[in-house]
């Protein structure tokens, strides 16, 4: 019975790492539409979005079976209940790129970004993919260090989303209202992606070490 539990809860982690590299791929998918106001492109993350929700159903439902008959507790408990929170996190990852993709249809044929914050979008969606996979590969390895980088690189998605502020309040933007609310909009999507993966990599720490863990 152990051996068939710890090959479902492999198969569980299996599933959780490729939400979370699907998600960083919506992501830089989303953040090409946004550069270059292809729509087309915005369409398809609107559509890979659909694939990560259902992973998500399917995965906490294979997570409930796991605690109904299995009944896992001290460290194979910490790893199930942490899969299944970060299976909504993986998914809301997902969900913010579509809302990237549903801003840049929205505006469809203008461009959403004026060129004065391209190279911060550009960079904060680099970083943001860069995350996405390091979240897929922690939770395979479970590495508490691994993890923890995370919520370190998370530092400059920080940085960046403060930058977008500081442009927005300047005296030289020339841009209107609309533009402001989606770039403020834009960058909070981004913001929060990267939040997203440092919960992931938090609860890895505390699958791996029992101990709450606090950038």
């Amino acid at each position: 019975m152990r051996t068939v539990f710890h090959e479902q809860l492999h198969s569980l982690t299996v599933t959780l790492s490729r939400m979370c590299g699907l998600a960083g791929l919506v992501m830089e998918r989303a953040t090409d539409a946004l550069l270059h106001g292809d729509l087309q492109l915005a369409e398809q993350v609107i559509a890979d979005y659909e694939e990560l929700a259902q992973m998500r159903s399917d995965a906490e439902e294979a997570a409930f079976v796991l605690l109904a008959l299995q009944a896992p507790v001290a460290g194979d408990l910490r790893i199930v209940v942490g899969c299944m929170q970060n299976v909504a996190d993986a998914e809301r990852m997902g969900g913010l790129a579509r809302h990237v993709a549903e801003i840049v249809r929205r505006r469809h044929p203008d461009r959403t970004l004026p060129t004065q914050v391209n190279g911060v979008f550009a960079e904060m969606g680099r970083i943001a993919v860069d995350l996405g996979n390091s979240a897929k590969e922690v939770v395979l390895s479970r590495d508490p260090e691994q993890a923890a980088q995370i919520g370190r690189d998370d530092a400059e998605i920080d940085r960046l989303h403060q930058h977008l502020f500081t442009l927005l309040k300047d005296d030289g933007w020339g841009h209107g209202v609309g533009t402001a609310v989606d770039v403020a909009l834009l960058g909070r999507f981004y913001e929060r992606f990267a939040d997203h993966a440092v919960e992931i990599g938090r609860r890895v720490i505390f699958q791996a070490t029992g101990e709450p863990f606090d950038a």
